[in-house]
């Protein structure tokens, strides 16, 4: 079972971006579900939801409390709310910004998560671009769709289309489209980075083993 907890402010589409990556896993051939905490949801409060999603049928119902995956959509929640409270050490995150982890002031809390588990988009920007509303629930499920693999980008844009008609609909796709090429060249990135830090490793234990041979 994979779970997901969103985090963001009433107004943001949090409740219904968890509505619809359930609808994207269940197109997938997953079973899913979706619900929101039951706090405030007033325009501007702190407001969480939950998405859960398997190869089974899911039985829990209780709030997560130990994500594999959160998506913030508010940056301004990261020194406010706990919104790291049990995720999992090899988990992902998903950030709406325009900002790196190190300017969030997350350097130091992140450096033991894997590169490319940690991503960000500009999920507000790119709603305003493509939709003309600063709400970024939508380009941010674009932005999961290349995360992990869990669900296919083809789906959240059937799940677009489920939710929203005509312009509106074509705008969202437009914005998760562009969310998930800027995710997939994050990823791409790591990968590379990843692979130069490996290779400088590699060539300094040659290094060493050689000195070591001609000390002998």
């Amino acid at each position: 079972m994979f779970q997901v907890r969103i985090h963001g402010r009433g107004g943001q589409g949090v409740v219904t971006g968890a509505e619809m990556l359930s609808i994207a896993a269940f197109l997938g051939g997953r079973h899913a579900q979706a619900f929101p905490s039951f706090g405030s949801e007033r325009t501007g409060a702190p407001v969480v939801a939950f998405c859960r999603m398997d190869d089974k049928e899911i039985r829990l119902r209780e709030p997560i409390m130990e994500p594999d995956a959160l998506i913030i959509q508010d940056a301004t929640l990261l020194h406010q709310v706990d919104v790291f409270s049990g995720l999992k050490k090899d988990g992902y995150i998903l950030i709406n910004t325009t900002k790196s982890f190190d300017q969030l002031g997350l350097g130091e809390f992140v450096k033991w998560f894997k590169p490319d588990h940690l991503l960000t988009v500009p999920a507000t920007e790119l709603a305003m671009k493509h939709v003309g509303r600063p709400v970024p629930n939508v380009p941010l499920l674009g932005a999961f769709a290349a995360l992990g693999g869990l669900i296919s980008l083809a789906a959240v844009e059937a799940a677009i289309q489920q939710k929203f008609q005509g312009a509106v609909a074509d705008g969202n796709i437009a914005a998760a489209r562009e969310a998930f090429d800027i995710v997939r060249e994050q990823e791409l990135q790591a990968d590379e980075e990843g692979s130069a830090v490996r290779a400088a490793f590699s060539k300094s234990g040659e290094a060493t083993n050689v000195g070591a041979k001609d000390h002998a």
